[in-house]
């Protein structure tokens, strides 16, 4: 589109150079798909994101929530390019390049099981639980590696209030999009697919656990598991289940995707434990992912005070 130069004009632009209102419109449909598709948007550059990158640049209005860490935060640019996400590739690069393919609209979340109110919600319905909250979350990913970053959402246990639990429920399973042509990872065998996860109820009400849509202010990137994920932040990395289409209230413990993968590794609880090193490496440190050196890996990744209570008489050395 060419504008005509004011200085030939001043402020009486012929009308024989403006452009029509619908030529306008279409124009700026075709850009913003062609960026949509490509997955190229401007705060890439600014974030020194590389070409191919996936990410999302739509602004989140927001108000601080009551959790706020107070580490210094990961870079936006370390946060959006080193990530774990398998559907998209085994490699920390790979959800980057490779998650532009998601379309996240339209975007139905079926919420059934034990609950008195099952419903399908589309991802755009979530609005009235606006305003997002902004928490600062440390994240720590059991491969011994955490980072920390501003998450924008809102409490699990305001959807679930919704559904309306029965007494009979005692977890709560999550399961993500299966859709091996835009999640090409799906076509390997790496994991049995789709991905899933779950949480004791009570952990699920916990207003700690939170169903993500943002980061940094802007909307989640694919590759951070767009449009909607679970942030359990006491908990290590792979309980975060991400891009999820189905929650389900059960009676009994669901399974889980990296328990099905490696029992002996990965437990149902993952409960961030110093004292339980992972069968082939310590997790009694961490390197904090932007930082030199790495430091002490705290029990329940600082969050004791919130949540221990939860935990009271179990063996957390059993119940990994």
């Amino acid at each position: 589109m060419v504008f005509p130069k004011k200085e030939l004009y001043g402020d009486d632009i012929p009308s024989s150079h403006i452009t029509p209102r619908s030529a306008f419109l279409n124009e700026k449909s075709t850009r913003r798909n062609f960026l949509s598709s490509a997955g190229v948007l401007a705060a890439g550059a600014a974030a020194g994101l590389t070409p191919g990158t996936a990410f999302a640049d739509d602004k989140l209005q927001t108000i601080p929530g009551k959790y706020q860490a107070t580490d210094e935060q990961t870079p936006f640019s370390k946060a959006t390019t080193y990530n774990n996400f398998y559907e998209y590739g085994t490699d920390k690069s790979d959800p980057a390049h490779n998650a532009w393919r998601l379309k996240t609209r339209p975007w139905p979340i079926k919420i059934s099981g034990l609950v008195k109110k099952p419903q399908t919600i589309n991802i755009d319905d979530l609005a009235h639980y606006r305003p997002l909250e902004s928490r600062v979350y440390r994240h720590r990913c059991v491969e011994a590696w955490s980072m920390v970053i501003p998450w924008a959402g809102y409490s699990l246990s305001k959807l679930l209030n919704v559904v309306e639990p029965t007494r009979e429920a005692k977890y709560v399973a999550f399961e993500t999009l299966l859709d091996p042509t835009r999640m090409p990872g799906q076509k390997s065998d790496v994991l049995q697919w789709p991905y899933v996860e779950g949480l004791r109820l009570d952990e699920a009400m916990h207003p700690l656990a939170i169903m993500a849509t943002g980061l940094y202010g802007k909307a989640l990137p694919p590759q951070d598991g767009a449009p909607i994920r679970l942030v359990v932040p006491w908990k290590y990395g792979f309980k975060g289940i991400k891009s999820i289409v189905k929650i389900k209230l059960v009676d009994s413990q669901p399974p889980t995707t990296w328990n099905q993968a490696a029992s002996n590794e990965y437990g149902f609880y993952a409960n961030v434990n110093p004292q339980v090193d992972h069968p082939r490496w310590s997790q009694a440190t961490e390197q904090r992912i932007g930082d030199s050196g790495r430091r002490p890996t705290l029990m329940f990744n600082g969050y004791a005070d919130q949540v221990a209570h939860l935990y009271e008489g179990m063996d957390l050395r059993a119940n990994f």
